[in-house]
């Protein structure tokens, strides 16, 4: 039996030795034609996954059953052996990982290789949520094809509710960092990048009074940069187009004046109020019907008092303890999601 291995990358030869020790006939080969993060394994071992996947440096492991030359021809041919292991009733997509220069792309195994499974077993393809998954692993001159469940690929699932449908709501009314112009770039950036992380609906930056004008260009530069960083990454990772997260600034009490409308729900964060645990039930179903969720979030102090009379609730998310600004807006989304993913999920129930 053959195997790929797959670890982090520059951990190949460490988990290579441990293999070697727990299976001493086993034939490895660990950066297999200068590639890191794999180790290809063959033994005739029974138990030789369960002993590889006792290694904390495997990442996965993946079983070979049918290995060809790195030819786009052979490697649609093995979908004869392949199909077998794919019922009518099953989903099933495949995945390519190639790694090498060939005369064909990924793309090409993908839709050659799909087309003809789906040929032989008339199963259907779906590229979200496959039950089975063809997963072909392409290293210089050879092909090593797999299949695999698809719950091993699977991010995003139906049984998951989207976090997007409270985070896409959502304002964020950020109270700017002032002074040191370094640090005022430096906290802009995590601002932003936690703002586009999460895809909220906007970003205010709000300042209480006035300030200095090359302070906030400073902070406000930092957002950018931090929200172009972020956005990078999510355009490769994400199989859905991502937007970036829109940018303004506004006064902080002409924030509160024009969000004081229907539908609109004000939270202040602040150690003032009542704990998470305490409003939490009233909290998730307002943020489940409301049109927009306005959340206020401070920067080296806390928001004004007087906008809390107009706040529809104030939480102290840690009671006795205070969040670093760069903390303040991850905190705040992934708080008040577990308490609203607990509403809507009870609410799908029927509970």
């Amino acid at each position: 039996m053959k195997f790929i291995v797959k670890t982090q990358r520059g951990m190949e030869s460490v988990a290579a030795n441990y293999i070697k020790e727990s299976l001493p006939d086993a034939r490895v080969w660990a950066s297999p034609m200068g590639y890191y993060g794999l180790i290809i394994v063959e033994t005739d071992e029974e138990k030789a996954a369960e002993t590889i996947l006792q290694i904390p440096e495997v990442e996965r492991l993946i079983p070979v059953v049918v290995e060809v030359p790195a030819e786009l021809e052979k490697i649609v041919e093995s979908a004869e052996e392949l199909a077998s292991m794919i019922n009518e009733s099953e989903t099933f997509a495949v995945k390519t990982k190639r790694r090498g220069k060939h005369r064909f792309t990924s793309m090409d195994v993908n839709r050659e290789l799909g087309a003809r499974i789906r040929e032989l077993t008339n199963a259907d393809v779906n590229l979200s949520w496959p039950d089975r998954v063809v997963q072909v692993e392409i290293i210089g001159d050879r092909a090593y094809i797999s299949v695999v469940p698809g719950e091993e690929f699977r991010k995003f699932t139906p049984d998951k509710i989207d976090a997007r449908k409270l985070f896409r709501k959502v304002t964020l009314i950020q109270m700017p960092y002032w002074g040191d112009y370094k640090a005022c770039r430096s906290f802009g950036e995590k601002i932003g990048r936690a703002a586009q992380a999460f895809e909220v609906k906007e970003l205010i930056i709000a300042p209480k009074e006035k300030m200095d004008a090359f302070e906030l260009a400073e902070f406000i530069n930092g957002v950018r940069v931090g929200q172009e960083s972020r956005h990078r990454i999510q355009r490769e990772a994400y199989p859905w187009k991502v937007e970036k997260v829109p940018v303004s600034v506004w006064d902080i009490y002409q924030v509160v004046r024009d969000k004081r409308r229907n539908k609109r729900l004000l939270i202040i964060t602040d150690p003032k109020g009542p704990t998470l645990a305490e409003v939490k039930e009233n909290l998730a179903r307002d943020m489940f019907h409301a049109k927009e969720v306005v959340i206020f979030v401070g920067s080296r102090e806390g928001i004004p008092r007087g906008l809390f009379r107009f706040a529809d609730y104030i939480v102290d998310l840690a009671p006795y303890m205070t969040f670093a600004t760069e903390h303040g807006i991850p905190a705040a989304l992934v708080s008040l999601w577990e308490v609203y993913e607990e509403y809507a999920r009870k609410r799908e129930e029927g509970a």
